[in-house]
């Protein structure tokens, strides 16, 4: 095997502790266990620490229609059939050019990366700029600095270089690390990262002449030349949005073909579209700190208690009232 193909931890070593969440729709599993931070052949000095594993299913690559008739199908169970229809399990052969997963490893794992892919109950809460300013505000500016080195590495040239697809003053945009480039092109999904640390979600967007419409609009139109240089993608073939509440707060644009749809991350009360935003900045410069937004958040989020309560809280007072 070519070591530079090589994953960085034998998974061999992984030790399985439980499951934290599954997806039959969306084909993915994550599961916690442990991973040695050292190769010491005494077992008594191995140190092992947290591991998470999300293990999903690839798409079918390009090539794989070329297989159909050469034997890539080894065998088949029947399940049933009616009519016409008929259907069946089938186990296929092993082709270097159609991998059956993707493994991405978080090691070492935080609580918060457990609490993140942990599978959660969700519920709606609505955040007034009062409860910005008093709960939600305050969380961001306690969050290590730590969760978010990864994008300074990637902002500063330390960490995947040979992946970035375009590097200004203002971002970056680059491949995200969900998307298998081996599937088909629908499956695209690059992330532009902005520089300026102090934007943490939307709610530090702002218009007006010192605003950042300028910069949202140059990260639309550089990820529409790219889609068209690289894989002949016309404009309005890509759909561009953000979250909130974000994963993690330094300001980040998804970046998706349009064809995409029901895909984790692009539901209602969580995507928001960065052409409305750039619409409303242009209208009212400072309406996202102005506006009461509601949104989903799952419950093992660092906010849930405490947006939970509010909502309780605005609820008895709106029925004093």
């Amino acid at each position: 095997m070519d070591p530079s193909n090589s994953l960085l931890y034998d998974l061999d070593d992984f030790t399985f502790e439980r499951a934290l969440d599954e997806n039959p729709n969306f084909h993915y599993l994550a599961v916690l266990g442990t991973l040695p931070t050292n190769s010491s052949s005494d077992s008594a000095d191995i140190v092992r620490r947290p591991a998470i594993l999300r293990i999903e299913r690839t798409a079918f690559s390009s090539t794989f229609t070329d297989h159909l008739s050469t034997g890539i199908v080894t065998s088949t169970k029947r399940i049933g059939d009616t009519d016409i229809y008929s259907w069946c399990h089938a186990w296929l052969a092993r082709k270097d050019d159609i991998p059956d997963v993707k493994i991405t490893v978080i090691f070492p794992a935080t609580e918060v990366h457990i609490r993140k892919y942990t599978k959660q109950e969700r519920i709606m809460v609505t955040e007034t700029p009062e409860l910005y300013r008093n709960i939600v505000g305050p969380f961001i500016d306690a969050f290590p600095a730590s969760r978010t080195q990864w994008v300074r590495d990637v902002l500063e040239g330390k960490s995947e270089v040979d992946s970035v697809l375009c590097h200004t003053s203002r971002f970056v945009i680059l491949p995200d690390m969900k998307w298998d480039p081996s599937g088909p092109i629908s499956s695209l999904y690059l992330l532009a990262i902005v520089s300026d640390a102090s934007i943490r979600s939307m709610r530090d967007l702002r218009g007006g002449p010192d605003g950042h419409v300028e910069m949202l609009e140059e990260i639309r139109d550089r990820a529409s030349n790219i889609a068209k240089e690289r894989w002949g993608l016309p404009r309005g073939a890509l759909r561009m949005y953000f979250h909130y509440q974000p994963s993690y707060y330094h300001f980040h644009v998804h970046i998706v073909h349009a064809s995409q749809d029901g895909m984790m991350g692009m539901a209602v009360g969580q995507a928001h579209l960065l052409e409305d935003v750039i619409s409303m900045l242009k209208h009212s410069p400072n309406i996202l700190s102005e506006l009461t937004l509601t949104y989903g958040l799952g419950s093992q989020h660092g906010l849930y208690d405490a947006m939970v309560a509010a909502q309780v809280g605005a609820e008895l007072h709106a029925n004093v009232n």
